[in-house]
């Protein structure tokens, strides 16, 4: 192995402007890999700081592209003239690790240029998530060709669940000796039980009164219109708090708005939470959950388990992708079984789905006993498995295991 000397995160996202797990593993790995090797971060946005051993520097879109364009091919081709000047830019690292579609070419073109080893974590895999066309209309081409090329010439590929490593050697041309399996991770000082329950009273919650609580953006992949579809099933007594905002289409947004509407006619203890919180705020919100809820159907890990959890939060969940690896049914949570159309993710019986999530909910929200061993269990598992200290470990092992 060789002398590892600095590192070089290239990403979309990365503080302020994180809005997904992708951004939470850059933001907690790169400190955590800060404290053994200097890190630079090479990000979307107009960030330019140095904060310890951690530099970073943000990347805007070419002006051209906001004119003349058709607006859904607005994000694919920024991330592209974004791409080109990450990787134009004076390098001096020793090995290139990519986040995400949208950094992978930056990764690719520095491998080319500056003849250095380039790992890419896969968060999520494009040919999984066809909604994707919704918001990117035919850039969803590029968006896929980008993550083909860049997976296939990719010294290391990370993969963050045993599921999605299936998946990688599945639908592309890699040798299985280069696809690695790394978890996300969680910081365990952060990610805790908070007493404080002013953020719950600030946005109409009763802390008084248990209540299942969802987290995350609107978006086909997230599956929180089944959710929204369960709630008339979902015991009354129960409140239900949805944190989501960011909706990945205008049409996505409304059909949103029309299932909550309807939904809360009859009720009138479903409070829909459409900003993105401070951390500080949502800690509160897992902390205080009777249940935290996430109904995907495509999710390669799912930190937002891991951070429920690591908050003592029983979990009821769809048994997709990495979740399994994370919640352990009986134990942790339940998960509930998700059967898909063949070439989909649509369920084969969306009203089943959502008929059995709030069943789940159900049992274990309203059992206090359970919920409390199945939160305490979950905090107990999230410290023995999911440090960022082990994974960081593990990382700067794979990145050696590529310097001449």
């Amino acid at each position: 192995m060789g002398k590892l000397q600095k590192v070089a995160f290239f990403s979309n996202e990365y503080p302020p402007h994180v809005y997904g797990g992708a951004g939470v593993h850059v933001e907690y790995l790169s400190r955590e890999l800060a404290q053994f090797v200097p890190v630079e971060v090479r990000c979307f946005g107009n960030q330019d700081l140095q904060d310890g051993n951690v530099r970073v520097k943000g990347y805007e879109m070419w002006d051209e592209l906001k004119h003349n364009t058709d607006p859904r091919f607005v994000g694919a081709l920024g991330a592209f003239s974004r791409n080109l000047a990450m990787a134009k830019d004076n390098f001096d690292a020793d090995v290139v690790h990519c986040h995400t579609w949208y950094s992978h070419m930056a990764g690719f073109l520095a491998q080319q240029l500056w003849d250095v080893p380039f790992v890419l974590t896969t968060h999520s895999l494009e040919p999984l998530r066809p909604w994707k066309a919704e918001q990117l209309g035919n850039a969803y081409r590029l968006s896929t060709w980008i993550e083909k090329m860049s997976i296939e010439h990719a010294n290391a590929v990370i993969a963050v669940s045993q599921e999605t490593r299936r998946d990688v050697l599945r639908l592309f041309n890699v040798p299985e000796e280069r696809v690695h399996v790394i978890h996300n991770g969680i910081d365990l000082q952060q990610y805790r039980y908070m007493p404080a329950t002013d953020a719950l009273t600030r946005y109409g919650v009763d802390p008084e009164r248990p209540y299942v609580l969802f987290v995350g953006r609107i978006t086909r992949q997230k599956g929180i219109i089944h959710l929204v579809n369960a709630i008339p099933d979902i015991d009354p007594t129960l409140q239900v708090v949805l944190c989501a905002g960011a909706p990945d289409t205008i049409e996505i947004g409304q059909e949103m708005a029309e299932r909550v509407r309807v939904v809360s006619a009859d009720r009138d203890n479903v409070i829909w939470i459409q900003e993105m919180l401070p951390r500080e705020d949502v800690i509160q919100f897992y902390s205080h959950a009777a249940v935290f809820c996430c109904p995907s159907v495509y999710e390669p890990f799912g930190i937002i388990n891991l951070e429920a959890m690591a908050c003592e939060t029983a979990v009821v969940a769809s048994a997709i992708g990495g979740i399994p690896e994370v919640v352990v049914p009986g134990e942790t949570g339940l998960l509930v079984d998700l059967d898909l159309k063949a070439g989909t993710f649509d369920p084969v019986s969306a009203d089943q789905f959502s008929h059995n999530l709030a069943a789940a909910i159900n049992q274990v929200a309203l059992d206090a006993e359970v919920r409390t061993t199945f939160g305490k269990n979950g905090r107990k598992r999230v410290e023995e498995h999911f440090s960022w200290t082990a994974i960081a470990h593990k990382t700067l092992d794979l990145y050696r295991s590529l310097l001449p």
